[in-house]
C-alpha cells in the first residue's frame, strides 16, 4: 500500500516585499510517500499565513500514514473530526494543499499527468488573462500604457480594478474616474481585447449597481465580486439591473456553496480557487455543477506555481472552461523560478505533460526562500495591486 510517509511545510517569501498574495508569502506542502515519490501542494496566505500553516499541521495528523490514493476517504476522515470546516478557509486551504499533493503522487505513481486521470484533454489551448500588471496605475493613461506593453507580448485579456480608494460607497467623481479608465482601455486596445472588471467585493448593493451601470457600454467580459460577499442576496438584483456578467467564487469553500449560488441565480461565471475549496477533485465537481446550469468556469489563481499547475490540469478537462487568471508576469523572480514545467506565452498557458502536476521544484531555491512569521503589511490593503488604492 502506497502511504504518506513524510510531511514538510514550507513558508516561502521575500521579507522586503509588502503583503500581497502574488508577491509575498506562499505555503508549499511536500509529501514524501512510502515508495519514495514526492508530491507538492500549496495553500493561500493573504493575511492568513500563520493560521493556515498551523491548520496544515492539524491536517497532517489525519493524513500521516494514509494511502494517498484514497482522496475522498482522507478528506472525509478530516471532515468528521473537524467542526467548523464548512466555514473555515484556514481548514479548507490546508486540506486543499494535501489534496493537490496527493494527486501529484497519484499521477507520478501511475506515470500520467493528472488531467488524463480526470477525463483527458477537452481544451487544447488554455487562454490566460493578465492580473497584477497595473501596479501604480492611477490615471487612464497609466493603465493603457502598461496594458499595451503586455499586448505587445501577446496578451488579449486584462483584469483590473479601476475604483481607486472607493470602498463600500463610491462617489460621483469615483464613478467618473472608473468610467474614464475603462473607456480609454476599450478605445485604445480595441474590441478584440477582453476587459475584466475587478471590484474585490468592496461595494454595498446600491453603489455596486451605480458603478456597474456606468461600465456597461464598454462590454466587459465580466465584473467580479461587485457586492460585499456577505450581502450575496442582492446579487440577483444586481444581475437584473446591470448588463454585465457577474463572476465570483474565490471566497467560496466547497461545492455546496457553489451549488447554492448557481441555483439561486447569483452568478454568471464561477471562479473557484483550488487552494481554498478542497483541491482538484472538488474543482472538477464544481465545474460539473456549473456545466449543468450553463455556467462558465474561470478559476481564481492568484498565489503560486503549484496552484497554477493544479488549476491547469483541471482547465484542460472542462467543457465549460472560459479563461484562466495569470499573475506570472507580476511575480518576483524567486517565485517565477521556484518550479518549472508549465509555460505562459502569448496569452496561452500550457503544461509539460509530465506525470502528476507536471512540475519540478528547484530544491535550492525552496530551501533558500524560507521565511517565518506573518507577511509584511503595507499602507494599502493586501488585496489591492500596489499603488492603486488612491483617490
Amino acid at each position: 500500500m502506497e502511504t504518506i510517509k513524510n510531511i514538510e511545510i514550507y513558508e516561502l517569501g521575500s521579507p522586503e516585499e509588502k503583503s500581497s498574495p502574488w508577491s509575498s508569502t506562499i505555503l508549499i506542502l511536500k509529501l514524501t510517500s512510502s515508495d519514495g515519490r514526492v508530491g507538492f501542494g500549496e495553500a493561500p496566505t493573504t493575511m492568513m499565513t500563520l493560521p493556515v500553516k498551523e491548520s496544515m499541521n492539524e491536517v497532517a495528523r489525519v493524513f500521516q500514514g494514509k494511502n494517498y490514493f484514497d482522496i475522498e476517504k482522507n478528506l472525509r476522515d478530516y471532515y468528521r473530526n473537524a467542526f467548523y470546516v464548512a466555514k473555515s478557509v484556514e481548514e479548507t486551504a490546508a486540506l486543499s494543499a494535501f489534496e493537490i499533493a496527493s494527486w501529484d503522487l497519484i499521477g507520478k505513481n501511475l506515470g500520467s499527468p493528472i488531467y488524463n486521470l480526470l477525463g483527458g484533454r477537452f481544451n487544447e489551448k488554455i487562454r490566460g488573462y493578465a492580473n497584477g500588471w497595473y501596479s501604480d496605475c492611477v490615471s487612464p493613461e497609466d493603465f493603457v500604457s502598461k496594458a499595451k506593453s503586455l499586448v505587445s507580448r501577446g496578451y488579449s485579456a486584462f483584469k483590473f480594478d479601476p475604483f481607486g480608494s472607493n470602498y463600500d460607497k463610491i462617489t460621483v467623481d469615483g464613478v467618473k474616474k472608473a468610467q474614464e479608465i475603462v473607456a480609454q482601455m476599450r478605445s485604445s486596445l480595441g474590441e478584440g481585447v477582453d476587459l475584466l472588471i475587478e471590484c474585490h467585493g468592496r461595494f454595498s448593493p446600491k453603489y455596486a449597481i451605480m458603478a456597474g451601470k456606468a461600465l456597461e457600454e464598454y462590454n466587459p467580459l465580466f465584473i467580479e465580486e461587485p457586492i460585499h460577499p456577505e450581502l450575496e442576496r442582492f446579487l440577483p438584483e444586481f444581475r437584473a439591473r446591470v448588463d454585465i456578467p457577474v463572476a465570483l467564487g474565490e471566497r467560496l469553500l466547497n461545492k455546496e456553496d457553489f451549488a447554492r449560488y448557481i441555483s439561486d441565480g447569483m452568478v454568471d461565471v464561477i471562479q473557484p480557487d483550488l487552494t481554498n475549496s478542497k483541491g482538484i477533485l472538488e474543482a472538477k465537481k464544481i465545474g460539473a455543477i456549473a456545466e449543468s446550469f450553463g455556467i462558465s468556469v474561470a478559476y481564481h489563481n492568484a498565489f503560486g506555481p503549484v496552484q497554477t499547475a493544479a488549476t491547469l490540469n483541471v482547465d484542460y478537462t472542462l467543457p465549460n472552461f472560459l479563461i484562466q487568471e495569470s499573475f506570472e508576469e507580476s511575480w518576483p523572480s524567486w517565485k517565477k523560478n521556484l518550479f518549472t514545467g508549465y509555460s505562459v506565452e502569448n496569452c496561452t498557458m500550457a503544461l509539460s505533460g509530465k506525470p502528476g502536476l507536471g512540475i519540478e521544484v528547484n530544491e535550492k531555491l525552496l530551501e533558500n526562500s524560507k521565511v517565518s512569521g506573518m507577511e509584511p503589511l503595507g499602507t494599502e490593503p493586501p488585496w489591492v495591486v500596489s499603488g492603486t488604492f488612491k483617490p
